[in-house]
């Protein structure tokens, strides 16, 4: 059995889910399984990107021992542009 997490983060609370899975079990499975997606509707699966530390990965991505799953909500504001603006402001 794999121990897996799958973690999501609201801007308002984080919720760590601990699963126990078999072997060739992939990323959307271990989701499913953790009943996230039933406490948190918002979650689009079709639209959200997921990874495991960090790295982007697709659904269909096979898990191994110790992994985290996380499942990226939207940007709220766009990293270019804030840096962008960031920068005319150093400026002027």
């Amino acid at each position: 059995m794999l121990n897996i997490e799958v973690i999501y983060a609201t801007l308002v609370s984080q919720e760590l889910i601990k699963l126990k899975m078999e072997a060739g079990a992939t990323i959307q499975k271990c989701i499913e399984k953790s009943n996230v997606l039933q406490s948190h509707p918002e979650i689009n699966l079709d639209e959200m990107k997921v990874g495991i530390f960090s790295q982007v990965k697709p659904l269909n991505h096979e898990v191994s021992d110790g992994d985290r799953i996380e499942i990226y909500r939207p940007l709220m504001a766009d990293p270019k542009a804030i840096r962008r603006k960031k920068a005319e402001q150093a400026k002027g």
